[in-house]
């Protein structure tokens, strides 16, 4: 057994179910997760954060409420890639809009936000 009495298959089970409400933006489940102890920046076996995943499917709620709970804006996946970057890839404004206002990086992670901003001719959405 784990720290708080879970096998590493119920941890690992616990981690996908967050991942899927990251990715459909079910921030009401996801942080009930989070309350009853779930790291707010678990990774997935991607190096992936509820963020991440929240951030490149385009849930600026789900975002904005991670961060409301300590989430890290600048944690890259194992691809060195950053949140906003995903965002920025995907054209999600509202997205990059939350995560510039909570201070994230633009020169972190591989592409850059800028440099992905730059790639997608989305330079705008990070002009002051």
């Amino acid at each position: 057994m784990t720290e708080g009495g879970l096998t590493p298959e119920q941890l690992e089970r616990i981690v996908a179910i967050a991942m899927d409400l990251a990715r459909e933006g079910d921030s009401g489940q996801l942080l009930d997760f989070v309350a009853h102890g779930l790291p707010v920046d678990v990774t997935d076996a991607g190096g992936n954060t509820p963020l991440m995943l929240a951030a490149y499917h385009g849930h600026a709620g789900a975002v904005r409420a991670l961060l409301d709970r300590g989430a890290d804006p600048d944690l890259r996946n194992a691809r060195d890639q950053t949140p906003i970057a995903g965002a920025l890839f995907k054209g999600a404004e509202d997205v990059v809009a939350v995560l510039r206002d909570a201070g994230a990086d633009l020169d972190a992670g591989t592409p850059t936000a800028r440099a992905a901003a730059a790639m997608f001719g989305r330079e705008h959405l990070l002009a002051d």
